[in-house]
């Protein structure tokens, strides 16, 4: 069986790939918006208190689902450029195993240059989206050990 590790790698991978094609970051912010499109969409009903996440300038709606042995993400953000991270975030670490997203270290965030052209407040409402993923594996782990 392959190693689920390379699998998010690979992932990370692309996207360095394709933000490497854009020359300048308004270009990159471009891209940005494209993905925002692209995002799997929160249901509505879970737009509460419950699934925003602390720590982001905008608003922002993650939940996690236990399918079978994997998490799957959906999100919304009242901001466009923001949707556009959480789906970058979302496409490496959604229907993956709670183990993998904990062990995930996402390098293409810096390799793209993602940390350092964000503002500090988007900057810190990345890591708040990434903490909260990492919380959500976390939580079905221990439910998965838990039995």
């Amino acid at each position: 069986m392959q190693n689920d590790h390379t699998d998010i790698n690979k992932e990370q991978q692309e996207i360095i790939d394709e933000f490497s094609l854009f020359a300048n970051w308004l270009d990159k912010y471009n891209y940005l918006i494209e993905l925002s499109e692209k995002l799997p969409v929160i249901d509505p009903k879970y737009k509460t208190r419950e699934h925003l996440i602390d720590g982001c300038q905008s608003k922002v709606w993650l939940r996690g689902e236990l399918e079978g042995s994997r998490i799957r993400f959906t999100a919304d953000s009242d901001a466009i450029i923001t949707r556009g991270i959480v789906a970058l975030l979302i496409r490496v670490l959604s229907d993956r195993e709670p183990q993998e997203i904990i062990d995930a270290d996402l390098h293409f965030i810096d390799e793209i240059g993602l940390r350092e052209n964000l503002s500090p407040t988007r900057s810190n409402g990345l890591l708040s989206m990434l903490r909260q993923m990492k919380l959500y594996a976390i939580a079905y782990k221990a439910k998965q050990e838990a039995g």
